[in-house]
């Protein structure tokens, strides 16, 4: 059996993982379903003094305090950089990093780096306009306007994120990680839910810096088509791949 740590991505706490944290506890693993700092029931720790090395900082504490085995790390979307650099602070402790419709960043750049500019400037603006230019408020999660992320999620989902999701610490969007070099070598998985993992590997293939580091030795990769929530419109599917993904 394995151990998971499940980290979600913005605005949303671990509250995001029950119905997946729920199969894999019935299948006799030990589960930590994460809320980082700054967000959630947590949303009240300085929230906007939070940053992408406060996070990384407090999961290395979760990791170590999972118990005596290894771990396989979790991180869904913009979770993936704290996860990186917490996997690059304690590697000796990771079994698995999983990416769920998430990557690691090259060294030096931020989350923010994944956007283009237009989406940069509305995230800027939405945080200027409704954050006191240091929060990320949540997006209105509305299906008409976001049909490709939001695929797949029930009335109950959306109310659910538009009713628990909190505003995210922007520094944990604009903080580069700056990673060893070279990093570690951790075992990882991309589960790939929004985009063809064959793009993926052309990409990669093609130099882009972003998607270069999700291919190569030490990878594994799955798809599971959906939107960008699979722990919400695939709960069961995707607790299967994160299974297969601890066994590997």
């Amino acid at each position: 059996m394995a151990t998971f740590v499940l980290v979600p991505g913005y605005w949303l706490g671990g509250w995001a993982w029950e119905e997946v944290a729920s199969v894999l506890r019935a299948g006799g693993h030990v589960v930590h379903a994460v809320t980082p700092p700054g967000v959630a029931e947590r949303a009240g720790e300085a929230a906007s003094d939070v940053d992408v090395d406060a996070q990384v900082a407090d999961l290395v504490q979760v990791i170590e305090g999972a118990g005596p085995e290894r771990v396989v790390l979790v991180a869904h979307s913009g979770a993936g950089l704290p996860a990186t650099g917490a996997a690059d602070r304690v590697p000796g402790r990771i079994a698995r990093l999983v990416y769920v419709d998430s990557g690691p960043m090259p060294s030096g750049l931020a989350g923010i780096d994944f956007y283009g500019p237009d989406e940069r400037a509305e995230l800027e603006e939405r945080v200027a306009r409704d954050g006191r230019g240091r929060m990320l408020p949540p997006p209105p999660f509305d299906p008409s306007a976001d049909p490709v992320n939001l695929a797949g999620l029930s009335e109950e989902h959306l109310a659910a994120m538009r009713g628990r999701g909190t505003p995210q610490p922007f520094g944990t969007v604009t903080q580069p990680l700056v990673r060893p070099v070279p990093p570690p070598d951790v075992p990882r998985t991309l589960i790939v839910s929004t985009f063809p993992l064959e793009a993926v590997r052309r990409m990669a293939e093609g130099g882009d810096p972003v998607f270069a580091e999700m291919t190569g030795p030490g990878w594994t990769h799955r798809e599971l088509p959906t939107g960008h929530w699979p722990m919400f419109s695939r709960p069961d599917e995707l607790a299967a791949l994160l299974e297969e993904a601890a066994r590997d």
